[in-house]
């Protein structure tokens, strides 16, 4: 028997086929990309979710035909939300994650109910990416869309409808949504009397690892699996890969190196208190009972998969072409810091400030600079970003010296060089590369009775490969480089708050 593992990212599925002792039997991925009719719009036909689970569902069972999958588990993104109507179906397109257009709304929501007050409840500070604030959003500009909609379903929660079982959402997931008290574990009646919602305008939350029910015959041929293998209900991507990282107890600190970087830290009772208030960090509800994860993150990889496909556009679409594209940019790179300064904000800033209005930045060019000194300079960035993340964080969850990682930024050595000397951190790269699929796969075989705990499937199935120590004298050199990092951003607000009026 095996478990199937499904990730919904925010740009293509991924599903892994685990065997019981952690081997990985078989991998599937699909891709996708957003629409973005407008600026600061993303969305994409909900339809998509649904054809790349099928995909890769398919093409898992293909090769592991002689280890039944007898349990499938979905994790996803966070903050995509789908609105259907009362027989579930899609009457508009999912509005992505990384979807700005409720700028306005989220500032009505934080003067409605104050910024600390929401963070008190919810664990989150006010912005537009939450649903929230999009669904009233629509209520205003798409009013039409809005009359229709009976209810707005994340990711995991729609592929539950889609194959034939209850709209249900995890904790972890429900806390992304900007209106759920992450202390009882139920839709905020405070947050949605204030925005004229109901709770009913939403999946019914359970806690995460719930066995929701098992596919039917016609859904278990569609997906290519058995008749009556058991689905349970995933979470939010991030605590899924720090459970598949070991994070559970206090103490230890993952990082996803992904299109966002983001550390977390594990507790038994959430960080509502004002050091993790001013720095915005999120804290809420993590996928293993009666555990919390506070966590600091900012947009990283999106800048690398930019410069990539500017430079390359023909080459961009392939992982292996993008793999030996940054191995040559990292043989030619200078030894010495690039001396360029450049800050990865893409998608606007994350903790602390989460301004929607902040941008990329290249500093310090030069004629003579090369595309294997930006490449680095880049790489630079995002290190001085993950220094600031860790400061932020060690602030409220206590001083750490050791991050556990997984993710793409796993295979630039450069790039972790950088992060293990401009954090001064250990860097534990894992085992398994896919830390949310076997988070995911953990849930699955939890909830299931395979193992007995999130313990025994630990110390099962989590193992380090290699570790990444800091080296001082590369940290020594980066000073003045840093200095000039933490100076950049401050220096650009006027710049950017004529850019945010021209906007609004």
């Amino acid at each position: 028997m095996s478990l199937l593992a499904i990730d919904m990212g925010s740009s293509s599925c991924k599903a892994v086929a685990f065997s019981l002792d952690g081997k990985i039997l078989a991998e599937r991925s699909h891709a996708y990309s957003p629409e973005t009719p407008r600026p600061d719009w993303a969305q994409m036909p909900a339809e998509v979710f649904w054809d790349a689970l099928r995909d890769v569902t398919g093409g898992i069972v293909n090769v592991v035909s002689g280890d039944l999958v007898d349990v499938l588990a979905i994790s996803s993104h966070a903050e995509t939300f789908v609105p259907v109507n009362e027989q579930l179906q899609p009457v508009g397109p999912a509005i992505l994650n990384m979807d700005n257009r409720a700028v306005s709304q989220a500032n009505w929501l934080a003067e409605a109910l104050r910024p600390r007050h929401v963070f008190e409840i919810t664990g989150l500070a006010v912005h537009p990416m939450y649903p929230v604030p999009k669904i009233l959003w629509m209520r205003e500009n798409q009013s039409d869309t809005f009359r229709k909609t009976a209810k707005f379903l994340g990711v995991i929660d729609y592929l539950l409808t889609r194959l034939g079982l209850p709209a249900c959402i995890d904790y972890s997931q429900a806390s992304r949504f900007l209106a759920f008290d992450i202390l009882q574990k139920q839709w905020s009646a405070e947050i949605l009397s204030t925005c004229d919602l109901t709770p009913d305008c939403f999946a019914v939350p359970v806690p995460t690892g719930t066995v929701v029910g098992r596919l039917s015959s016609s859904i278990a041929t569609v997906l290519g699996l058995q008749t009556g293998t058991a689905v349970v209900v995933g979470g939010h991507d991030q605590p899924c890969a720090a459970l598949g990282m070991g994070v559970v107890e206090s103490g230890r600190v993952s990082a996803s190196l992904g299109t966002y970087e983001c550390l977390l830290a594990a507790s038994e009772a959430p960080a509502l208190n004002d050091a993790a208030y001013s720095a915005s960090l999120n804290t809420y509800c993590h996928v293993v009972p009666d555990r919390f994860v506070t966590l600091a993150y900012f947009p990283s990889g999106i800048m690398l998969e930019w410069f990539l496909r500017l430079l390359y556009p023909e080459r961009a679409g392939s992982a292996a072409s993008v793999g030996e594209i940054c191995a040559a940019l990292e043989a030619r790179a200078p030894s010495a810091p690039s001396g360029l300064c450049i800050a990865p904000n893409l998608l606007g800033t994350c903790n602390p400030d989460f301004n929607p209005h902040a941008s990329g930045v290249i500093f310090g060019l030069r004629p003579d600079s090369s595309a294997a000194q930006i490449y680095k300079g880049i790489l630079e960035g995002i290190a001085c970003e993950l220094r600031s993340m860790t400061e932020l964080l060690q602030g409220v969850a206590g001083t750490f010296h050791d991050l556990y990682i997984t993710g793409g930024g796993c295979r630039s050595p450069l790039g972790l060089e950088l992060r293990a000397a401009l954090t001064g951190c250990r860097l534990h790269r894992m085992r398994c590369a896919e830390a949310v699929c076997l988070g995911t796969a953990i849930l699955a075989g939890v909830g299931t009775k395979k193992y007995s705990s999130f313990s025994e499937a630990i110390s099962q199935l989590v193992q380090v490969a290699d570790t990444i120590d800091p080296n001082p004298q590369i940290a020594d050199s980066y000073h003045p480089q840093l200095q000039q990092y933490q100076m950049l951003y401050s220096s650009l607000a006027g710049v950017r708050e004529i850019g945010a009026a021209k906007a609004s």
